[in-house]
């Protein structure tokens, strides 16, 4: 009988629970003061109890939304980026789901610190903001996705700079070639192009492959006239006789 009377009492309490509980718009807008308020813990608390109460509702997806812009707030990017994750696989056809696949990219790209660090981040931001540009082309975060992707190819490009001047002053010239020829090959919208193309006919030079040499250093001067990097290497090769008369047959040197 105790037993009994037990049981019928909490199910009391719990219906009673359930029936005080606040609906999921009401739960929202408090979560939401919370959040402006700077409380975020307390926020965070308020938004996973929507998603826990109201799992169908379209404020526990929103609220999913918030918990995740927490996360990447504090700087808790992994987190941010797995609940960012959850959203686009379970609700693919949100409204706003460009701003979701945004946030993620995001996640990854405010992870790039320079460009002499591992270069995981710079590949998986750009893969993520390919995916908002692809997936939608005229979505408002698009515009701003497209900035950044030439700022993380300018980074990677860097990267690959650096690595090719570390090998060149080696004497290891292959490497050294190799990576330039990635800067200029895929990179091509980034400021490294000329300076690429000067490295490699330094490394002609030195290899002793003066067609070669000459021939890069043409390119420079047909397409980075006003560059630093064409003075030098314009410079450069003027050390050789034969260079003056290779330039003027190209005519890509108007002081000649």
């Amino acid at each position: 009988m105790f037993l009994i009377n037990c049981s019928s009492n909490s199910d009391r309490v719990n219906r009673a629970e359930i029936t005080n509980q606040d609906p999921a718009d009401i739960m929202y807008l408090n979560a939401m003061e919370m959040f402006n308020e700077k409380k975020l813990d307390e926020a965070t608390l308020a938004f996973d109890e929507i998603e826990r109460l109201y799992p169908l509702s379209n404020e526990a997806i929103q609220a999913q939304i918030m918990s995740g812009f927490i996360d990447y707030g504090k700087l808790k990017y992994d987190d941010a980026i797995y609940k960012f994750s959850r959203i686009i696989s379970k609700f693919p056809s949100l409204k706003n789901i460009d701003y979701v696949y945004y946030m993620r990219a995001l996640c990854y790209y405010e992870q790039i610190s320079h460009e002499s660090l591992d270069g995981k981040n710079n590949d998986l931001a750009l893969e993520n903001l390919d995916q908002l540009i692809t997936r939608f082309p005229d979505s408002k975060y698009s515009k701003d996705a497209r900035q950044k992707i030439i700022l993380v190819n300018s980074n990677i490009a860097a990267k690959h700079m650096n690595i090719g001047r570390f090998y060149q002053k080696k004497l290891k010239y292959t490497a050294a070639l190799n990576r330039y020829k990635i800067v200029v090959d895929n990179f091509s919208s980034t400021k490294f192009i000329p300076e690429a193309l000067y490295r490699t006919t330094e490394i002609y030079i030195s290899l002793g492959l003066k067609e070669e040499a000459y021939n890069t250093a043409s390119v420079l001067g047909h397409n980075y006239p006003k560059s630093q990097w064409y003075e030098l290497s314009y410079n450069l090769v003027n050390k050789n006789p034969k260079s003056k008369s290779f330039f003027k047959k190209f005519k890509f040197f108007n002081n000649e």
